[in-house]
């Protein structure tokens, strides 16, 4: 069974990005399990004298939800052109030490959706960036859900097929970057 760590780049609970997230897991087939990240606020900022003697506690429980995936999911806002900063801190404690991160060689897909007209590319564009720096293996596809307070429904169901479809590329493209890196480590063994 192939796990992928599911993450909303907001921290609001019913932000688009975590209706986009719902829509992307009602996507992944049999086969797939996915787990949605909580608590990213809970997560302090990155401090390597906290580092030092044993992370804190929130910081554990989000490198080993990292760990435990095969493939991680990121739907993330667009913060005055960038990404949100308790996203890239995220990242920042679960990139250390780089050489053995959980994220090293791990497929990543990154979407974004912003009330704005552009849906969060440049946010997508720098995650993509840290992502690539960190070691993950960044997967090809975009969805980028501009005006999102017009592309949800009440229930939170995205109404617009064109990125529906984008979505499923999206999610396909990350299941065959697993199936592939698990085909490699077999043929490696």
């Amino acid at each position: 069974m192939t796990k992928v760590l599911a993450i909303s780049g907001s921290l609001r609970s019913d932000s688009f990005n975590a209706k986009l997230v719902r829509c992307a897991v009602d996507q992944f087939g049999d086969g797939v399990e996915v787990e949605i990240l909580q608590g990213l606020k809970h997560v302090p900022p990155y401090d390597e004298d906290d580092d030092r003697d044993g992370a804190p506690e929130s910081v554990r429980t989000l490198r080993a939800a990292f760990a435990g995936a095969d493939a991680v999911f990121i739907s993330t806002p667009e913060y005055n052109s960038s990404v949100p900063g308790h996203l890239k801190n995220a990242l920042d404690w679960v990139s250390r030490p780089l050489a053995t991160n959980p994220l090293r060689n791990k497929p990543a897909a990154v979407v974004g959706a912003s009330t704005g007209a552009f849906g969060a590319v440049w946010a997508q564009a720098e995650l993509r960036k840290v992502l690539a720096a960190i070691g993950a293996r960044v997967v090809d596809g975009e969805v980028a859900v501009g005006h999102a307070a017009a592309r949800f429904d009440e229930d939170g169901t995205l109404m617009d097929e064109d990125l529906c479809e984008q979505l499923g590329e999206v999610v396909d493209a990350l299941v065959s970057a697993v199936a592939e890196r698990h085909e490699l480590a077999r043929a490696a063994a």
